[in-house]
Order: C-alpha cells, then structure tokens, then sequence
C-alpha cells in the first residue's frame, strides 16, 4: 500500500513515534512518508491526519483511497482540540482514541475504529503521551491490515461542545490553592512548550515539573 502521514508540526513529540512506525510498516513492503505540509502529499490508498492544524479539503482527500484522521476522544463527544487533555483535566483515566474518516464540520466522519489506554493519575506529560502515541500507531496498523474488511461506522448523537484550543494561559496556577487540587493540570503541561506558571505579588513564576522514581 501507498500510505502518507501528515503531522503540521516537525517540532511535535508525536514525530518521532512516527518514524518508528514509518520504517516498521516500509520493512513490510509498504510505502510509506511523513510529510508537515499538505502541499507534499502526492496520492496513495491511505493519508493519516496526526496532529494536524492544516485543513484537509476534497482537493487533498481525493488523491487517496481514505483520509484518517486520529482523534483522542471517544466521538462524538470530544470534538474539538486536545479532548484527552480536557478528559485528564476533568479526572477521567481511561482515555479513548478514534481513528476516523475526515470530514466536514471537523471530527464528524465515520468511525474506522477505536482503542483506549488507562491512566493510574501519576503520569506527566511525556507519559501520558507514549501511551497515547502507541494507540496511536496501534490503529494506524489495523487500519492497514483491516483496510479491505472495516465497516465504517456513522457517528450518531449529541456531540456536545466542541473542545477549544489550550493556550499558555491555560497552564496558570492559583497560589491560594494546593498541589493536590491542581495536580491534574500540573501533569498535562509541556515544561518547554507551555509551563505552568502562577502570578504572585506582581511577578510571575513559571514552574517545571519531572517525576524522580523513588529510589
């Protein structure tokens, strides 16, 4: 099969799973490339849609068989951006992933398949997101494998609200409330990318956080 994946971000910690996953599908025999712009997509039986920000229109989908996109949610509800930190944020532990057709409005298409991972709550960032990333490519691969036999399936029911894009205001603290209240929000932030941070006494602080394993 002729597969792309396109990922709009080269700098995303998803990327390198990805090239993991890219030459273990090639050394089947597939042919296989990861693009950052939709400009480079040149056609095939599957384009996967991981961590996209571009809109993929009928011009792009038409060049291949199927346009999937990856979407950590279990659909319809979730719709929107980053679902699966929204659900930790909200306490959820168990995480669903929707592997989908693309379509308008966004996150609307027919389900392909689903999986989810679990949480035990003291997972970081850079944990939680292995487990996502390998739920990830696990779909990927039984897309490819099941591609002839998946019945996909139209989505049906209230979505809710569509989950809006996180901002770095959205990794402020409260100096008057504990750790403990804030833990939650404390796991899903990037110490690189988005830190936490809190004002206090008119300065600001930002705070980095990294699990130490007991010794």
């Amino acid at each position: 099969m002729k597969i792309s994946i396109l990922c709009t971000d080269p700098n995303h910690p998803v990327v390198n799973n990805l090239r993991e996953w890219t030459d273990e599908v090639s050394r089947k025999g597939h042919d296989v490339s990861l693009v950052f712009d939709k400009a480079e997509l040149q056609g095939g039986d599957i384009l996967f849609l991981v961590s996209c920000s571009q809109l993929i229109r009928d011009a792009e989908r038409e060049k291949y068989k199927a346009t999937l996109v990856l979407h950590a949610s279990d659909l319809p509800k979730g719709r929107g951006w980053s679902p699966y930190i929204w659900s930790i944020l909200g306490g959820a532990n168990i995480i669903t992933v929707s592997l989908l057709e693309a379509s308008d409005p966004v996150d609307s298409g027919a389900i392909w398949l689903k999986t989810t991972f679990a949480l035990e709550g003291h997972e970081l960032l850079p944990e939680i997101n292995a487990k996502l990333f390998a739920a990830e490519t696990r779909l990927m691969t039984q897309a490819i494998e099941r591609f002839e036999s998946i019945e996909p399936v139209r989505q049906e029911g209230d979505p809710g609200p569509y989950m809006t894009k996180r901002s770095p205001a959205d990794s402020k603290l409260d100096p008057y409330r504990t750790i403990a209240e804030q833990f939650n929000l404390l796991r899903v932030v990037d110490s690189k990318r988005y830190p936490a941070f809190f004002d206090y006494q008119g300065m600001r602080y930002l705070i980095k956080i990294e699990k130490v394993e007991n010794e």
